[in-house]
């Protein structure tokens, strides 16, 4: 029997991949639909980190669906951060907590789980129902993990109260320290040394349309921005590079420092210097300009761009 294949979207962050693992899991043990997990790019160094941490390996590279593969789509239901086979695969289900993109047509009807919570993690830990079946200390510290990334460790805007008491559950479970975990974690984030400008813009990116345009919105999330600003000259000519080689419009970096809760935005055009102006009423110079409290690219970067 064909293993459903459960997975998220291309440049994968930790809450896409611990998804992945969690659903599979829980289809495979739970529902008893036997399925596994997969990743559509390399992980980065946090997700390594936590897996590592807390004993999975990582889910092999999936580059392409066919017709009688069984899918389940996680932390995405956005087409254009999927293969570009996806329509010709059996769609069964999308667990998600980002907005409702559009653009995924079925044959037949599917089952969708979206809910405004900050971490799909944390949405698949409600389908699970721990208190009926019962969570692993390693996949509850895998959890964890996921929650912890996505919300900034609760400092995200996008964190609910239900995040709050779900992570709280999966630590004490977990026997884990969330702040020393949180930590370790955003040691291994930040940790940009093997990452040249191309890397930087790809590692934590995503397409969006905004205004009609295809422009590519990449985070850069530290708890020291000092390396990343020194590239600055280095990432623009790659932002450039980068947009004229995918066919897009523009991309806009954001270096994100954790600790103090605010980013530095980055670009590299007139176009995209006059585009972020009217979206955060800012005056960019030498390319820059600190954004205070902005550390969300789907609650305030995003929405703030495409208004």
């Amino acid at each position: 029997m064909l293993k459903i294949k459960v997975f998220g979207h291309k440049a994968p962050d930790t809450d896409s991949v611990v998804s992945a693992i969690a659903y599979a899991w829980y289809l495979d043990e739970i529902k008893k639909q036997p399925a596994m997990a997969y990743v559509l790019g390399e992980i980065n160094k946090e997700t390594s980190y936590v897996l590592d941490r807390f004993g999975f390996e990582a889910p092999p590279i999936l580059d392409k669906v066919v017709a009688e593969d069984k899918i389940v789509l996680v932390d995405t239901n956005n087409p254009d951060e999927l293969l570009d086979t996806i329509k010709d695969a059996h769609l069964l289900e999308i667990v998600d907590h980002h907005k409702l993109v559009g653009g995924i047509s079925t044959a037949h009807p599917i089952s969708i789980t979206m809910r405004p919570m900050a971490s799909t993690a944390s949405l698949i830990y409600t389908l699970i129902n721990p208190e009926l079946h019962n969570l692993s200390k390693e996949m509850a510290g895998l959890m964890l993990s996921a929650i912890l990334s996505d919300t900034l460790e609760f400092r995200s805007p996008t964190t609910t109260d239900e995040d709050k008491e779900i992570a709280e559950e999966l630590a004490r479970l977990a026997e884990v320290d969330m702040s020393e975990l949180a930590s370790e974690m955003f040691k291994m984030k930040s940790d940009i040394s093997h990452l040249d400008a191309e890397g930087l813009i790809t590692m934590d990116s995503k397409v969006f349309d905004i205004h009609g345009k295809q422009i590519r919105v990449s985070v850069i999330e530290t708890t020291d921005t000092t390396p990343a600003l020194a590239m600055k000259d280095d990432i623009k000519k790659g932002m450039v590079s980068h947009a004229e080689s995918n066919g897009l419009a523009d991309v806009l970096v954001f270096v994100v420092d954790i600790l103090n809760e605010e980013a530095t935005l980055i670009v590299a055009t007139d176009e995209a210097k006059s585009l972020a102006e009217k979206a955060f009423n800012v005056k960019i110079e030498n390319d820059t300009v600190v954004l205070p409290g902005v550390v969300s690219r789907k609650k305030q970067i995003i929405p703030a761009l495409q208004s």
